[in-house]
């Protein structure tokens, strides 16, 4: 076997740096220099693993809040849609009744003959105008009285809130037991569910049904974070009219 030969087998070159640092630590534990580059590599490591979680944490959270925002948005334009549709159908409506209750009685014309016409009356006597506009105002009163015992319609709307805790540590029963404390004249509770949100944290989501002129959505926003031991914030994440 050549020189070369044998060269080409011997590895201890290769793995110099391996014997450089095997050296390095005999010295070190001579001299009594403690060997922490291990557990300050395992605390790097652990920083870096920790930052990773929540950079992940933080854009599921955008990632959810870009879907609420998208929904609320999507269901105000409908609501703004009916909107329209709600008054231009209304509009027609009430110029006809104000029409029909403004709109004069009109008395047929009579016309007079000289002569022996005298005595012909060709559209009618006195009396029966006067019994037909009786009548007729009869019949407006009852239509009046009719419409005035007819129940106002009330304007409510469904909602569905996004109440999210501060950790997964938050007991959820009693967060939701804050949440249905809340009451108020127009507002009545529905169903809920507890909906997983990552890494061990759950959101309460949970529906009502409110009267609009009697309690809006920053009122009840405003008295949920009311409770900040145990909510953090709560979303709309859905709103439709009945």
């Amino acid at each position: 076997m050549s020189g070369l030969q044998g060269l080409a087998q011997e590895n201890i070159w290769f793995d110099k740096s391996r014997y450089d640092e095997a050296e390095r630590h005999f010295y070190e534990g001579m001299n009594g220099i403690p060997q922490t580059s291990q557990s300050q590599n395992a605390s790097k490591s652990e920083d870096q693993s920790e930052l990773v979680s929540r950079l992940k944490g933080l854009e599921l959270d955008n990632k959810i809040m870009h879907k609420v925002v998208d929904d609320l948005r999507a269901t105000l334009s409908k609501l703004e849609s009916r909107m329209a549709v709600l008054e231009k159908s209304q509009t027609p409506a009430s110029k006809t009744v104000t029409f029909s209750k403004a709109a004069p009685v009109q008395k047929p014309k009579v016309e007079e003959h000289n002569g022996d016409d005298d005595d012909i009356d060709l559209f009618g006597s006195d009396e029966e105008d006067v019994e037909a506009e009786r009548i007729k105002a009869e019949r407006v009163k009852e239509y009046a009285q009719r419409k005035a015992k007819k129940p106002a319609l009330i304007a409510k709307s469904s909602i569905l809130l996004d109440v999210k805790p501060w950790d997964d540590e938050t007991d959820m029963s009693k967060l939701e037991e804050c949440v249905r404390s809340i009451q108020m004249d127009g507002l009545l509770w529905g169903a809920s569910k507890l909906v997983p949100v990552g890494y061990g944290i759950k959101k309460l989501q949970i529906s009502c049904v409110v009267e609009d002129d009697k309690v809006g959505t920053d009122i009840l926003e405003e008295e949920i974070t009311k409770f900040e031991d145990y909510i953090q914030s709560v979303d709309i994440a859905a709103f439709n009219k009945i």
